[in-house]
């Protein structure tokens, strides 16, 4: 893929090789990307690489090296899942680059993964071991997969440890960078709440309480004590479209609830940077368009990332700060089968020596 500049700009204090963007104040300085030509063709986004040798895969994320990925990837061999059809999804490691393929389960469906800071184990989630049970819908918090348990494996599948054993919905799975606490949400009686527990399974504390809110996809930030999420209400869920999602953080005791966005807006699938300060997440822009902005938790517009007819979603950036996971659909909407890029955000300094605590809560007008 050739990738050349369309607009050449000089480097300076205002200015680096792509375009500065100023997304709040002098000190929050990000560079985006000016107009590129890929392939001959114009583009706005930085550069991006689809990850060869991998089928339809999504929600990925990367190791602490950076490199290696984990991911949930259709396989004919897992269970049919409930809802849009297709092939389950079962969880397996590669590279960015489509190397050392490995598949972690073989059996049920699988849901959310994570890599273990010392990149010896991974924890996954999977019906494997409640197959008999309904198969659900992971697309629709009325019909969750129960039965999905977490589950702990070396990084060849082996050695494979059950987490959890509740016959509930339990998935959404991330570990804490020190690799001290692992992060999950619950779901019973259709209400679904954040928890928390040693890698070993001990300690486990309900970190969220809500009657309404459907909390989900919490992530540890650089600190190891705060917890980004999104949550929905379950009483607009299926009542508006697109459902309203606002961005959260809270201290993993349960203190500091704090929103982060203060819209209507559909904001999905938030994961923070190592800088501490910003965070990429999904909404819906122009013509019902899934997109991916960059956040900054100091508040200000955020900053779009991708350019894209189809759907692009499931961000994920590298602990390094230079790369980002994301699915994107082959065709325009969700049509072509979603796949898993990397996008070079490099440029936009996310890195974790720009860490320099999580910000109190700005509130916007």
């Amino acid at each position: 893929m050739m990738i050349v500049t369309r607009n050449s700009m000089r480097y300076g204090s205002l200015c680096c090789v792509l375009a500065l963007v100023l997304l709040t104040s002098p000190d929050s300085m990000v560079c985006a990307a000016d107009e590129l030509l890929v392939d001959g063709a114009v583009s706005k986004e930085l550069p991006v690489w689809k990850i060869p040798n991998i089928g339809k895969a999504a929600e990925a994320y990367y190791a602490m090296d950076s490199l290696h990925v984990i991911a949930q990837v259709q396989d004919p061999d897992a269970q049919k899942p409930g809802g849009r059809g297709g092939d389950g999804t079962l969880t397996y490691l590669f590279t960015d680059q489509g190397e050392d393929i490995v598949r972690i389960n073989d059996r049920g469906q699988d849901g959310c993964s994570y890599y273990f800071p010392n990149q010896q184990q991974v924890v996954w989630t999977s019906t494997r071991d409640n197959m008999e049970m309904p198969v659900g819908d992971w697309f629709d918090e009325r019909n969750y997969p129960q039965g999905a348990e977490l589950y702990i494996s070396d990084l060849q599948g082996g050695n494979v440890r059950r987490l959890t054993d509740n016959k509930w919905y339990e998935a959404e799975v991330s570990v804490s960078p020190d690799g001290e606490w692992v992060v999950f949400g619950r779901q019973i009686a259709g209400k679904m709440d954040l928890w928390r527990m040693r890698p070993d399974g001990s300690d486990e504390i309900q970190i969220t309480f809500t009657e309404d809110w459907q909390e989900g996809a919490p992530f540890y930030m650089s600190d190891n004590e705060t917890v980004m999420f999104r949550a929905w209400k379950r009483s607009e869920f299926g009542e508006i479209t697109p459902t309203p999602m606002t961005v959260f953080t809270i201290k993993h005791d349960g203190s500091s609830l704090t929103p982060r966005t203060f819209d209507r807006d559909m904001n999905w699938a938030p994961y923070p940077a190592p800088d501490g300060k910003h965070y990429v997440f999904v909404r819906i822009a122009e013509d019902e368009n899934w997109e991916i902005f960059l956040g900054d938790l100091r508040g200000g517009e955020p900053l779009r990332l991708t350019y894209n007819p189809g759907f692009d979603g499931l961000p994920a950036l590298s602990p390094d700060g230079k790369k980002m996971l994301f699915a994107r659909a082959e065709g325009e909407g969700f049509r072509g089968g979603i796949y898993t890029w990397v996008m070079d955000v490099s440029s936009l300094h996310l890195g974790p020596e720009n860490f320099s605590g999580v910000p109190p809560v700005t509130v916007m007008d």
